[in-house]
């Protein structure tokens, strides 16, 4: 194994599902700008998810569509050009 390729910066950080209004207390190295104040009362930075465990189809059962931000637009818009140029020559 490779000596010192992991962080050592790890602290107490809030994990929030935004789709479910669910949070989760756990140890990481991730950067987050935002806190929150936590249960104990103590305030710790926090790091939004758009799904977790709390809110996944295979976790709870529920078939839920989750299109955030519109992916699938995003996606489209993306390849458009692709897509025509493709269309332009076959036809």
């Amino acid at each position: 194994m490779k000596a010192d390729i992991h962080p050592k910066n790890y602290r107490m950080v809030i994990f929030k599902d935004m789709s479910c209004e669910q949070a989760f207390l756990t140890r990481s190295a991730a950067p987050s700008k935002e806190t929150m104040v936590w249960t104990d009362g103590k305030e710790y930075p926090v790091i939004k998810l758009e799904v977790s465990n709390m809110s996944h189809p295979f976790y709870t059962g529920k078939m839920k569509l989750v299109d955030t931000a519109g992916r699938i637009d995003k996606f489209k818009n993306r390849y458009k050009k692709h897509q025509e140029k493709k269309e332009e020559k076959a036809s």
